[in-house]
């Protein structure tokens, strides 16, 4: 499986926030995408999520379910984790399985994030690491073979940064493919997608 983008452009606000853009990562790989603030990291995994129309270029996923569009073949998580804080832990991870239609195992997604403690507690009630870590159960749970990650270990702490390299570790190992916008390390090896500032560009 490949996953790649070509001559992608970025307008948002009337603005040029990059252009002329290539990229690619097959499976067993993590992509880095890296630049400073306002340079389209995030703008770039929404559009290769099918969320942003981009200004130029196209995206293909070759190799993938020909019966199934790429976005859903994918999963995104952004910087605010999609949870609804008034439903627990577990129906919390019920609904994406239903809405996505998942079939994992959300008593051991919680366990391999280390919430399992938490599954009959309101989502709102979890603390920052907690939600993301539940975000990230949220991939394991329903299984996609594309994760967009914006940022995905800036709440968590040196365990659940450790947590998530051995969850993408498995995710890559099973043909799965992992790009992520970061200004850190993602604790497995990756290849850097940089995407330099351009100027008037927009976060």
């Amino acid at each position: 499986m490949q996953l790649s983008g070509k001559s992608l452009g970025c307008v948002r606000n009337g603005r040029q926030v990059f252009e002329n853009l290539d990229f690619s990562a097959i499976s067993g790989e993590a992509l880095a995408v890296t630049g400073p603030n306002g340079a389209g990291k995030s703008s770039l995994l929404r559009i290769v999520a099918g969320l942003l129309p981009p200004a130029a270029g196209t995206i293909a996923l070759d190799g993938g379910d020909s019966e199934q569009p790429p976005a859903e073949q994918m999963h995104y998580l952004g910087h605010r984790d999609p949870l609804k804080p008034s439903l627990t832990v577990m129906e919390n991870l019920r609904f994406w399985q239903a809405f996505l239609g998942g079939d994992g195992n959300a008593d051991a997604a919680l366990a391999a994030t280390g919430i399992a403690h938490t599954a009959h507690l309101p989502a709102g009630f979890l603390s920052a690491g907690q939600r993301r870590r539940l975000s990230i159960a949220r991939l394991l749970t329903v299984k996609r073979p594309v994760w967009l990650l914006d940022e995905p270990t800036s709440a968590l702490d040196s365990s659940g940064q450790a947590m998530f390299a051995n969850a993408v570790e498995t995710h890559l190992k099973s043909g799965g493919i992992l790009v992520a916008a970061t200004h850190g390390p993602l604790g497995v090896p990756a290849r850097t997608l940089a995407i330099p500032q351009t100027a008037g560009a927009a976060a």
